[in-house]
């Protein structure tokens, strides 16, 4: 009785949690989500790994693995919308504490625009950034 109480509550928990999409084969990727754990003193983030695709949540909305490996997604709570690159980070910056000191900034005329730019140069950059992890150091191609 207790077991089936605590995951119905586990549950609950969870569908009020928005889950962060990264790429779990990317150093600078796993770093940041190592950061952002910490961060989270409310447990308002899930982390998954974007390339274990027998495990992605269930959703109202498409996702597109190959998109997936190049940025960062963020599923909302409803599951019925996902935030990409910048997007996903101020998403994330306004439910943790310490991140809300940025999150009006990440508003200001400009400032989105940029941010994306900046965000998908380290997307890009991100393998040489940080050392290889297990001889892995590039993003698969992309099938055409």
């Amino acid at each position: 009785m207790q077991a089936a109480k605590t995951l119905e509550n586990n549950e609950i928990h969870e569908k009020k949690q928005g889950i962060v999409l990264y790429d779990g084969d990317c150093p600078l990727c796993q770093k940041s989500v190592s950061i952002l754990k910490k961060l989270d003193w409310f447990h308002r983030l899930q982390f998954r790994d974007a390339r274990d695709i027998e495990h992605l949540p269930e959703s109202n909305v498409t996702l597109n693995q190959e998109r997936m490996l190049e940025e960062m997604h963020l599923l909302t709570p409803d599951r019925n919308k996902t935030h990409v690159g910048f997007r996903a980070f101020r998403w994330i910056a306004g439910r943790l504490p310490l991140l809300c000191l940025i999150y009006p900034f990440l508003f200001v005329p400009g400032v989105p625009f940029i941010g994306q730019k900046v965000y998908l140069w380290v997307a890009r950059n991100r393998f040489g950034l940080v050392p290889c992890k297990d001889g892995v150091c590039t993003i698969p191609p992309r099938k055409k």
